[in-house]
């Protein structure tokens, strides 16, 4: 018999509770079926940035020794610098 799923105030909790248990002891993953979101929005947005070309040429040099890509760089400076919602 499987455990019981406990119930969750945030998702924040339910988060942490998953990162410490095995989800096999809860669920009968041979009765999953697999389902499609087709209709599903992005959560991100295109922009275009015009930045000086010396600045872009430093970015991407960076980006390079951290061996990530250049725009997930800008990205995670941008979000260290924002608070966060």
């Amino acid at each position: 018999m499987k455990k019981q799923i406990p119930k969750f105030k945030t998702e924040a909790e339910e988060r942490e509770f998953w990162e410490k248990n095995d989800s096999s002891e809860y669920l009968d993953w041979d009765q999953a079926e697999q389902v499609f979101f087709p209709n599903l929005k992005p959560t991100t947005k295109a922009i275009s940035l015009r930045l000086p070309e010396i600045m872009l040429a430093q970015i991407k040099t960076e980006a390079n020794k951290q061996d990530i890509p250049y725009q997930s760089l800008m990205k995670m400076w941008l979000s260290e610098r924002l608070p966060h919602c």
